[in-house]
């Protein structure tokens, strides 16, 4: 009997869509999943303001992935934007990865994400995330059963991004659940934010590691002026408090949180971008930046005007 080898199978392509309720784990998926920091990552809740946008391709197909802000009830025009953005991947992707911390008990948040989740067209898969922070190990299995009581029809997969546990289960439920296509973006591109919002976020990140408790979420920043010569990229950036007592705490005694911050933005910056860089900090007090669409305008990933190396913003002083 003679039996035809099968061709190579057609790829997969499309979208996926990381949702869970404040540090639930997804930037920190996100990253693993593409081994590249793509999205900064933090302890805080609401790190993630925007949706960030991660491109895996593989031999089988492309999964382009976006990390959405954590479900939350908005307060502020910022964070009803980034409720919109939330409500609005769920129309238009192909596949929902529902994370769900399986350190902490679930509450109220979790049950409304749930009911969320019942209304959405695409599947939804399960990921029971920081598995590496429950023991004993068993006490996963009364997780699992909960989850599926409450979605019966859902594939329940458990992992650790930080050991990387499960995360090749992960992308097997992935790719079978995208359509068949050719990949979206080339092959080298893994993530499609700009450079002036990654290093907007990286100078967020650092604030926030030094900051803690401090300055709860009434940080934001926004690159002013990026501009790259062969050899040097020259950026600065504002750091928006809403207080003047915040802006004493992001300088510090003598300038030294501020200092701090930067060289340490600076030094992940250029490890990660591969060129020597010039960072400028400033902090400027605007106590309603959270509700100026302006100033969040400036703050999104794709807000730059990119001309010959300089990438621009809006040069209006935010209303005071």
């Amino acid at each position: 009997m003679t039996v035809t080898p099968s061709g190579p199978e057609t790829p997969r392509s499309g979208t996926v869509a990381l949702i869970g309720r404040p540090n639930a784990g997804k930037s920190t998926l996100l990253n693993a999943l593409l081994g590249d920091k793509v999205a900064i990552v933090s302890a805080r809740p609401q790190t993630t303001r925007n949706r960030i946008i991660g491109v895996l391709t593989e031999a089988r197909g492309q999964a382009v992935i976006f990390d959405l802000p954590g479900v939350h009830l908005p307060k502020h025009k910022m964070n009803a934007r980034m409720m919109q953005e939330v409500h609005s991947a769920l129309e238009e992707v192909d596949l929902v990865l529902h994370l769900v911390d399986a350190s902490e008990p679930w509450g109220g948040g979790e049950s409304f994400l749930f009911d969320l989740l019942s209304t959405v067209a695409p599947p939804v898969v399960g990921v029971l995330t920081k598995i590496d922070l429950v023991r004993p190990k068993q006490a996963l299995l009364p997780l699992i059963a909960a989850y599926r009581e409450r979605r019966p029809e859902a594939t329940v997969v458990p992992i650790s991004a930080i050991e990387g546990d499960g995360l090749g289960g992960l992308l097997d439920e992935v790719f079978a659940g995208l359509p068949e296509g050719e990949p979206l973006y080339p092959a080298d591109v893994t993530t499609t934010q700009t450079e002036r919002f990654f290093i907007a976020e990286v100078v967020r990140e650092k604030l926030l590691e030094r900051t803690r408790n401090e300055l709860p979420y009434t940080t934001g920043v926004v690159v002013d002026f990026l501009e790259e010569s062969e050899r040097l990229l020259r950026v600065d950036a504002v750091i928006y408090v809403e207080r003047a007592s915040q802006k004493g705490i992001v300088i510090g005694k003598g300038g030294r949180m501020i200092k701090e911050v930067g060289q340490a933005a600076r030094l992940d910056l250029e490890k990660l971008l591969g060129i020597r860089m010039f960072l400028e900090l400033h902090v400027k007090v605007h106590p309603r930046w959270r509700d100026d669409v302006r100033v969040l305008r400036d703050m999104e990933p794709g807000a730059a005007m990119i001309d010959e190396g300089l990438w621009r913003v809006d040069d209006d002083e935010p209303e005071t």
